[in-house]
């Protein structure tokens, strides 16, 4: 598709001219007398979006300077050109500040303003391009790691969600991944190639909540300085995940609800209805019924967005990913901060999958984030791991309990015995645990290292 170039310029012959020579090099054009004019053609929603602007610096009412101002405002990798005939250093240096590209000298040549040209969309596309690779990366940190149970019914729920056009409503704690969640349904569906814009409901006031969602034109409230576009506008073709749907009031749930239903807004301050085709995600950490229940959430727009549930599973019910997950939260944040991949001791991963983990993958995220950035030398040990943890899998050792009357004699006849044997299998589980290293065992049982040697010795205690 040919690239739309704006003129803007206040003299006929300029624009004629200029029109004829970017046509006969393929491009489309559209003209502009003014400033206003420029805005508002910039700004057309029907027409075709404008890959760089052609800006004379004189022009009757708002000059050249003001437009650019307020062009780079609603799009900063917009590349404009400034022309002028009358120019100076300090005007040259003043657009150039603003964001312009470059400044042309009236008369130009046609070869000097085709060159000027080409070069500013070819670093515009570059711009998109490290956006986009940028966009990948970060794609990147919510890729879903797993091998358990859980997870890969979940893996199988959401490529199912996926491949439909049905509205999605994610439940889980805070942490355990459901942003993620959403990207992978995006990702795998056939929107793919289309947006995905996020907004996270708890973030933003109720009174900005409604032109965050569907945009506002200028002058539609104080501090409106020029049209914005809203996420559900941003989302148009794609998919509009919103985040934390439960903190949303009950007023704007209203106004949310007729948008999802009739897929058509109108930005705050403006009467031009506009059409979207959105999918629609939703994801909360509140169990709405509950929230239904208590009044606090609207009941049809639970049943509008809740057409595949899903439920994404807290980590300490996903046995066994946590083999998964550390290696690669240590190979992705070695490669954000530049670092050779550090490899884990076997005991030091031992003790994160003990761990209940109650701020889930992103609390495990986190702390590996950590470590990579700490720990100074190439193998992340059990004392590298932060204290709180190692205390909490320390004390969640507990020793065997049973009603049976059978096991509970082989503890013994008095509570003596009863104390030693309990103390001897506990020290044996947790010196097996750390491979006989009576330092780090010491460390994780908070017990002095020459009292743990008194009570190997006391108690009997031998490897094997």
């Amino acid at each position: 598709m040919a690239q739309t170039i704006l003129v803007v310029d206040d003299e006929q012959a300029i624009l004629s001219s200029v029109k004829d020579l970017l046509q006969d090099e393929g491009y489309q054009v559209a003209l502009a007398k003014s400033g206003e004019e420029a805005l508002a053609r910039y700004q057309s929603d029907g027409d075709p979006p404008i890959d760089a602007v052609l800006l004379d610096i004189w022009l009757p009412q708002i000059d050249g300077i003001e437009v650019l101002k307020q062009l780079k405002a609603q799009s900063v990798n917009l590349p404009v050109i400034m022309l002028s005939g009358h120019a100076n250093i300090d005007t040259a240096v003043t657009a150039t500040k603003h964001g312009a590209y470059h400044f042309v000298e009236k008369p130009f040549s046609a070869e000097t303003l085709m060159l000027t040209l080409s070069n500013a969309l070819r670093q515009s596309k570059l711009e998109r391009e490290n956006v986009r690779l940028r966009d990948d990366m970060q794609r990147s940190q919510h890729r879903i790691v797993g091998q358990s149970v859980a997870f890969r019914r979940l893996m199988e729920q959401a490529e199912r969600a996926a491949a439909s056009d049905a509205w999605v409503l994610i439940h889980g704690e805070n942490g355990t991944g459901k942003e993620a969640v959403a990207h992978m349904i995006h990702a795998q569906s056939p929107r793919k190639d289309g947006p995905f814009v996020e907004v996270n409901c708890a973030a933003i006031p109720e009174e900005l909540i409604e032109s965050e969602l569907f945009g506002h034109e200028k002058g539609a409230f104080t501090g409106a300085t020029a049209k914005k576009i809203g996420k559900f506008d941003q989302a148009n073709a794609g998919t509009l995940f919103l985040d934390e749907i439960g903190d949303m009031s009950l007023k704007t749930q209203a106004k949310i609800l007729r948008v999802l239903q009739e897929q058509r807004f109108e930005r705050v301050g403006g009467n031009k209805t506009i059409a979207v085709d959105v999918r629609v995600i939703a994801a909360s950490n509140k169990k709405l019924e509950e929230e239904i229940a208590a009044g606090r959430f609207r009941e049809d727009l639970y049943y509008r967005l809740a057409v595949l549930p899903l439920d994404v599973p807290p980590l300490r019910d996903r046995a066994g990913d946590v083999d998964l997950l550390v290696p690669y939260f240590i190979e992705y944040f070695s490669q954000v901060y530049g670092h050779k991949p550090k490899q884990i001791a076997p005991d030091a991963l031992e003790v994160l999958k003990q761990y209940k983990w109650p701020g889930n993958v992103r609390e495990l995220k986190n702390i590996v984030e950590r470590m990579i950035i700490m720990v100074s030398g190439d193998r992340i040990r059990t004392e590298d791991i932060p204290p709180a943890i190692r205390q909490a899998v320390g004390s969640a050792q507990e020793p065997p309990a049973s009603n049976d009357g059978d096991q509970l004699a082989d503890w013994g006849d008095t509570y003596r015995e009863a104390k030693d044997a309990f103390e001897r299998a506990f020290l044996r589980a947790q010196l097996e645990r750390f491979n006989w290293n009576i330092s780090r065992t010491a460390e994780a049982i908070k017990l002095e290292r020459s009292n743990l040697h008194k009570k190997i010795k006391q108690l009997g205690i031998e490897a094997g």
